[in-house]
């Protein structure tokens, strides 16, 4: 007995990801939908998504009709962030998923070595997380010269996961470091006033100047008024500190200001100056190129990126000479000291010392447990989620 033709499959799917250089509509274009197809998607897309952060990589995947009409679909900028399609009656609209997800509080520590980088990393632990915690002491210590061997650090911060594999960090609740013989802490806190780290006295740990423009570096050459030139032999001053780093790091401003020059200066090779208030100027020089839309006249603000290291210049290697002045005087500035930007008091101050000792309960606990909490989350648009 004859068997029956197999039934004409309804709908067809296509996926694809965009290729360096394209855009959407090119991309869709390469998989043969139709012009009014593209169009629709692409209106739809953009009420959701702002387009100009659609990225090499991103993902799709797309249910058509056999007229090839778009019924629904998928876009994952990321494994948090994905937009699903869908067809009511003749609208195509394009809504967040909600993305359910595991939140793990965890508690890490560790001891120096060699670099606070290298320690970080032996445990496991990934770049954008070591930078958070130098962010959070950059005007308290300088990671390029004060870390010794036998420093100890503590960290409690929330971590993500998606079907059990890790996506990506919170916020750090609270950090601490012993330098030395002195141990510095950093407690998360937010309210309607205020947001930021501050340590157990309510003082924020921003001050108005960082420590240094690149949180991991090597002084190659301190501040001296007597210093034999690596190139041109001679003995003069070196009133700065030359940070050595890899090409391409980015170089950040130490504080809020307005830029007053930028460009090709001698020995310097490409340099940034940038002016701020009460008389301080700051000076950055061998940059290997220039962060896009940095001119003269335009504002920066502090941990802005202005540039990033190079060797040009009167340079034997990739290096950021960094330079302080103040009232037309060249400071050293690793030895010079910045009021905090604010200090909780009062009521203020009430409410950070609850939330102080609550989250200081948890670097202090006996536990050898490296996880001290976790539980259940959906990201989705009414919650949102602070990524590092």
């Amino acid at each position: 007995m004859a068997q029956p033709a197999p039934l004409e499959e309804k709908y067809v799917s296509r996926q694809g990801a965009l290729k360096s250089g394209e855009g959407l509509d090119q991309a869709l274009q390469r998989l043969k939908i139709s012009a009014d197809t593209r169009s629709e998607l692409i209106r739809a897309l953009a009420c959701a998504l702002d387009m100009r952060r659609l990225q090499p990589g991103d993902q799709y995947s797309l249910t058509l009709d056999k007229t090839g009409e778009l019924k629904s679909g998928l876009y994952e900028v990321s494994p948090l962030e994905i937009y699903t399609l869908a067809r009511t009656g003749d609208n195509l609209a394009a809504t967040r998923m909600a993305i359910p997800l595991e939140q793990r509080t965890v508690r890490i520590t560790g001891r120096i070595d060699s670099s606070v980088f290298a320690a970080f990393t032996e445990l496991g632990e990934e770049p954008k997380l070591i930078h958070a915690f130098a962010d959070i002491f950059a005007s308290k210590i300088d990671f390029n010269t004060e870390p010794r061997p036998g420093d100890r650090f503590e960290v409690v911060v929330d971590k993500y996961y998606k079907n059990g594999a890790f996506v990506g960090y919170g916020k750090i609740l609270v950090a601490r470091y012993q330098l030395q013989n002195t141990v510095y802490e950093g407690f998360f806190y937010t309210s309607d006033s205020v947001r930021g780290y501050f340590d157990s006295k309510g003082e924020e740990l921003g001050t108005w100047f960082l420590r240094s423009p690149i949180p991991f570096g090597r002084v190659t050459s301190g501040f001296t008024h007597r210093r034999k030139h690596p190139i041109l032999g001679i003995t003069r001053p070196h009133l700065g500190v030359d940070l050595a780093a890899p090409r391409g790091t980015p170089v950040m401003a130490v504080s809020d200001g307005r830029i007053q020059f930028r460009g090709r200066n001698g020995g310097f090779g490409n340099q940034v100056v940038i002016g701020h208030a009460n008389g301080y100027r700051t000076h950055y020089g061998h940059l290997s190129r220039f962060k896009k839309g940095i001119t003269v006249g335009s504002r920066v603000k502090q941990k802005d990126i202005i540039g990033y290291v190079g060797s040009t210049g009167l340079s034997t290697g990739p290096h950021l000479d960094y330079r302080i002045q103040h009232n037309g005087v060249f400071r050293n500035p690793f030895s010079l000291k910045f009021k905090p930007r604010s200090i909780l008091k009062n009521e203020e101050l009430a409410r950070f010392t609850q939330v102080r000792d609550r989250l200081a309960r948890n670097l202090d606990s006996p536990k050898e447990d490296r996880v001290i909490q976790a539980r259940r989350v959906i990201l989705d648009q009414r919650n949102p989620i602070s990524m590092l």
